[in-house]
């Protein structure tokens, strides 16, 4: 992570007659994403499908852009995954992750992947549901 990113906030806004109060970045949740984000990564460079399918959000509103592919609903991504043979062999780079409140973040990074020369970058959304976290949408494209 980024750590120069991680800087702790408090909001407030109000919505109506209603006033919110919100934690950015504490550290317990980004503690908590920052392991699940690993796990994510580690499923992506080993191709454990099983896991990739748990972290995304069984959901026909989970979406997914790939590099070459646009995927709509939780099956269609189930079905991109279950046809893929290998991992993807990959170093990070410059990722942020920025939790709002206990239950809503985003992770953004750059990747290099093995044997490729353009540099890809990938913005997630996670959602906290009762079974944990989710990921409720994601884009992975290259860079320009």
């Amino acid at each position: 992570m980024n750590k120069c990113c991680a800087v702790v906030q408090r909001i407030e806004f109000k919505l109506g007659a209603s006033l919110f109060k919100m934690q950015i970045n504490s550290p317990s949740v980004l503690a908590e994403l920052q392991a699940v984000f690993d796990r994510y990564e580690n499923a992506v460079i080993h191709n454990q499908v099983n896991v990739l399918d748990e972290l995304f959000w069984n959901d026909p509103l989970t979406i997914r852009y790939g590099v070459a592919e646009n995927l709509y609903g939780y099956e269609a991504i189930q079905a991109f995954r279950a046809s893929r043979s290998k991992g993807v062999q990959r170093t990070l780079s410059h990722t942020v992750i920025t939790t709002f409140g206990d239950d809503f973040a985003t992770v953004n990074t750059e990747y290099q992947s093995d044997g490729n020369v353009r540099q890809g970058r990938q913005s997630q959304t996670w959602m906290r549901q009762p079974e944990g976290w989710r990921i409720v949408s994601a884009h992975v494209s290259w860079s320009a």
